[in-house]
Order: structure tokens, then sequence, then C-alpha cells
């Protein structure tokens, strides 16, 4: 048993000034991963600052027509939004998707963002592990790595992030809003979670002392639609072999708009850049999806065991865009 303080916050700048104040303290949201990590002893936090009730469980219009999700709603909650279900549907169904409804009716907006990888060596103390140690090694490059990266990785750290909502904000150009001891500021989700490079024990941007208080998506143009597909091991509580959300707009046969990033590939949901300057413009077709697609994977770098996810997520990708010009 490792002793640990607890304090429970009542404003947002109580619990930036008690993080600060205390190195190696941790915000407790649902605890859906934290506790997890700390029972395994890959977290050990002298203080978790509680912020489950701070006032930050709204969902609300903004003024150009987006949406502004407080960092304590509920992934159950805002799948079921009726704002969210009908202008964002990729996002209700990547929370749909992730976990199991008893985690979805405590985990957080944050607390998604923020979960770390599932990587078993990373989850075992008894391991090596760059990420929860930096210097030991990475032995899932030679060990078992199937789950793992195809894109992005690098010679220190083949771990995939597990968060499918993550995949969904990413496609639908959702920023991060941060406050910390410096005051507030916005990050965009692709730029929030970080890639291994060195330093794979930072998961993500966040500077010590900052909570996430709000996500905000912006407003979709008319006509637009999205989806959220996953490939896993079983149908339900499993973390994607690989996934992707789509945003398409198609006018007059050709693409105005896409937004595409994939999941259970990368440290950090993966956009698809390269796929979207192929799209825009092009004539809406399953000949354009592929060559889009795999001008995206290009780049897959897969390990001995997993290049079956390259394969899948162009399949994935392929199927969603083909679905969403059908709607249009």
């Amino acid at each position: 048993m490792k002793p640990f303080a607890y304090l429970r916050a009542e404003t947002v700048t109580d619990a930036v000034r008690a993080c600060a104040a205390h190195p190696g303290a941790k915000f407790l949201g649902g605890g859906t991963n934290l506790v997890d990590l700390m029972k395994l002893g890959v977290e050990t936090p002298g203080m978790l600052v509680d912020v489950s009730r701070l006032p930050l469980d709204h969902i609300a219009d903004t003024a150009d027509g987006g949406l502004r999700i407080g960092a304590t709603v509920r992934n159950s909650d805002l799948a079921a939004h009726p704002v969210v279900r009908t202008r964002y549907p990729a996002l209700s169904q990547a929370l749909l998707a992730g976990a199991s409804g008893q985690l979805r009716n405590v985990a957080t907006t944050g607390g998604n963002l923020l979960q770390r990888t599932r990587c078993p060596y990373f989850q075992d103390t008894s391991k090596p592990c760059n990420k929860r140690e930096p210097g030991t090694g990475c032995p899932a490059i030679e060990g078992s790595h199937r789950d793992l990266a195809v894109i992005g990785h690098s010679e220190e750290c083949v771990a995939t992030h597990p968060s499918d909502m993550a995949v969904a904000l990413a496609a639908l150009d959702a920023d991060v809003v941060l406050h910390g001891p410096e005051g507030e500021r916005t990050v965009a989700v692709t730029d929030f979670h970080r890639l291994p490079g060195d330093n794979p024990d930072a998961d993500t941007v966040v500077r010590p002392g900052e909570l996430v208080t709000d996500v905000l998506l912006p407003p979709l143009a008319d006509g637009t639609v999205s989806l959220y597909r996953k490939a896993r091991d079983r149908a339900s509580y499993a973390f994607a072999l690989a996934s992707v959300a789509a945003v398409l707009c198609v006018r007059d046969g050709h693409v105005e708009h896409a937004a595409l990033a994939f999941g259970g590939l990368a440290h950090r949901p993966w956009r698809a850049r390269a796929a979207e300057e192929i799209l825009r413009g092009a004539p809406a077709t399953d000949a354009t999806f592929l060559r889009a697609a795999d001008a995206e994977l290009a780049g897959a770098r897969p390990l001995r065991d997993n290049a079956f996810k390259v394969r899948l997520a162009r399949h994935l990708a392929v199927d969603a865009l083909a679905e969403l010009t059908a709607r249009t």
C-alpha cells in the first residue's frame, strides 16, 4: 500500500494551485485509467486532486455554431447528447465503441484524452519500458507487438494511444482548453498528443499543473457528414487494432472537404494530412479513396507481426469514405 494525500477541489483555480504546489500530484476525474495504473504500481502520485465535482459538466452551443464540452462530462452523457448525435455523429459513435457501458458512465471527457497506453510492457512493472522508465528500453519492438504502432513510432517506443474519442476529435478539428499556473491556453487536438521521439514518457503537451477544462468543436458546413469505424478482436470492450474517423462534404460529385484520422496505428490519433490533400477537389470515387489511403499509409513501418494493421486501416478508410459519399 502506497500512501497518498487526497484533496477535493472546489474551483479550477484551487485545483491548479494544489497540483502546482505538490510535484507529482495527479488530477482525478473518473479514475477509470489512473486508479488502475495506481493498482499496478505504474502511477504513484503523492497526491490526488479530485476534480470530478468541478462545474465542468456542461455541453453548450458556442456563438459561432460549434459546441463547448466540459472536461467532466461523462462519456455516456456525451455520446447520448442529441446535438452530438445529430451534428457530430462520429464523436458519438467513437464514444460508444470504447470500453463498456459501466465505464462510460464514469469516464470523463478530459480523462479520456489523457488516458495512457495499454501496451502490456508499460503496464507490467517487472518489465523494462521507456515510457514508464526512460532509458530502460522497449522490449515490445522484438517482443509482443501485434497490437502496437505501425506509423510514427521510434526506436524508443512503439506504443499506441488507446482513445477512440480522441480520434474522432482529431478528424473534427477540435481544440482542448487548458488552465494552468500561467493562465489559460488552447491547443488543437491534433497537437495535443505527442509522437514518442526520444522521450516517449511524455504523452501530451500538457504542462505541469495544467488542467483540461473544455473541448471545443467547430461548426461544420451544411452537407458535412461523419462517421467512426473500428476494427477489434471482439465486438465490445476491446481497444482498436485500427480505426478511422472520417468527415466529408461532397458537392457535384467532388470532395469539397475531407478530414481523416486513424486510431490504433500510432502513439497519437493519426491525422491523415496526405490523404486529405489528394481527396480535396477530387472525384468522390473508390479509386480516389484508395489512392488517398495508400498515399497516407505509404510511410508506415510495421513491425514483425503487425503489417496486417496497414491493410486493415486502408480498407476501413475506403469503406468509411464510400459510405459517407453514398449518404450525400
